[in-house]
């Protein structure tokens, strides 16, 4: 999920939800309005359609810079075309839900933001890149501009720590925590670290930079193993490893819990809410 001053984008279906490059889905709500985009070029067709509030379709004629606006209401649906530059404009709150095909990804939407990315696109480009084996990885330079990191935990151990910070059962073997900033690896590596492992588990979403001032310090680093349990040889995603527990009875801490679900032998499905 996307989330930037009043505006948050989920993926039901696309890329980075399902792994699906031919359609995307997704649900948008504008909290805070009025609101735009920068202007857009698409490299794929989109439709947009409105369950709450209306869009504002700007478009500028090349030739004599005239600027045409289409009105689209709640119940309405409006196509946009491949190649199409358009800016969206909301005047007020505003829940939508654009079908991209092919699917949406950050080099299919041309964004006009100048040199310096929003938050948006940043958290965007974090969410879609992908190494040479299709796996989401971060870059050097998307670091910084990680703000929520994933870990993965059992409910029974979570809950026997409310009022201390919680260490993974692994943590003086490994000397860290283990995370990652990309919510669509967890399934992969609960299926490869913790399938053995019975009882249920929960994914915390944790706020670096209140772990930070904390003192508590997250570096990324490679792939590594947990207890005595290697990698995947194929993982190329680097990782942000915590350098101490994680106090969750600290306000700002931890953002949110979200259960994972399992089938009867073990495997990991889903987490509900935010990978499924």
């Amino acid at each position: 999920m996307v989330e930037h001053h009043g505006v948050t984008i989920d993926e039901l279906v696309g890329n980075v939800a399902t792994k699906t490059d031919e359609l995307s889905i997704a649900m948008v709500n504008v909290t805070v309005a009025p609101a735009s985009e920068p202007w857009l070029t698409l490299h794929y067709d989109e439709w947009m359609s409105v369950v709450r509030g209306h869009i504002e379709i700007h478009e500028e004629n090349e030739s004599t810079k005239e600027r045409k606006i289409t009105r689209v209401n709640q119940g309405e649906t409006v196509f946009i075309s491949k190649g199409s530059r358009f800016q969206p404009v909301f005047p007020v709150v505003t829940s939508y839900i654009p079908a991209c095909l092919p699917a949406f990804a950050p080099d299919r939407c041309i964004r006009e933001e100048g040199t310096e990315l929003s938050d948006v696109s940043k958290r965007l480009n974090e969410l879609h890149s992908k190494d040479e084996t299709g796996q989401n990885v971060l870059s050097a330079d998307d670091i910084n501009h990680v703000k929520t990191i994933y870990h993965m935990a059992q409910k029974s151990l979570w809950g026997q720590c409310p009022k201390t910070a919680y260490f993974p059962p692994t943590f003086k073997q490994d000397g860290f925590t283990h995370a990652t900033a990309i919510a669509s690896t967890l399934i992969d590596t609960a299926n490869h670290f913790y399938t053995d492992t019975e009882g249920e588990w929960i994914c915390i979403e944790l706020d670096r930079d209140a772990l930070l001032n904390l003192g508590i310090v997250t570096i990324f680093e490679g792939p590594a193993p947990v207890g005595d349990t290697a990698t995947d040889k194929s993982w190329k995603h680097i990782c942000p490893h915590v350098y101490g527990g994680l106090p969750a009875h600290i306000d700002g801490v931890v953002k949110r819990v979200y259960p994972m679900t399992r089938n009867d032998e073990g495997k990991f499905l889903s987490i509900e809410g935010l990978v499924e």
